[in-house]
């Protein structure tokens, strides 16, 4: 219950800080951030097989470790590229309401990420290698 109250949570967040879309102070660095966030979000879709991905935190357990692709960089990177499209946003909208929700957005996100990271090792023997040289969300950071 507490996984689909956090992707719930998500999703209300990512609604709040991404909508409306009519801001008149949208620029180039808030579409950088967007077209940013789209593309590593589809090239993480890509990298992992079909079936594999799963929205809620709790790993499938018939799923693969995936180590290719973004995630040679870092475990989570569709929750980067919803950091990015959020910032994004933040950015474009120039509303600083916007940050509070985006700050919330990557505390749930962090919360997720430390479910499904609590889980791993008991389904992939080589998840503790693999956290040893990998980020968690930002790359060379975090």
């Amino acid at each position: 219950m507490r996984s689909i109250a956090l992707v719930a949570l998500q999703f209300a967040l990512i609604a709040a800080v991404a909508l409306p879309w009519n801001a008149p102070r949208w620029n180039v660095a808030a579409t950088v951030l967007v077209a940013a966030a789209i593309s590593l979000g589809l090239w993480a879709l890509s990298a992992n097989r079909p079936g594999n991905f799963n929205i809620r935190p709790e790993p499938k357990p018939s799923g693969h470790l995936v180590t290719g692709g973004p995630y040679r960089f870092v475990r989570h990177p569709m929750y980067l590229a919803v950091l990015l499209f959020g910032a994004g946003c933040c950015v474009g909208y120039a509303a600083p309401w916007r940050w509070l929700v985006f700050v919330a957005l990557g505390l749930v996100l962090h919360a997720k990420a430390r479910i499904e990271e609590a889980a791993m090792p008991a389904l992939h023997p080589d998840y503790n290698a693999y956290v040893q040289r990998t980020r968690r969300i930002v790359p060379f950071v975090w």
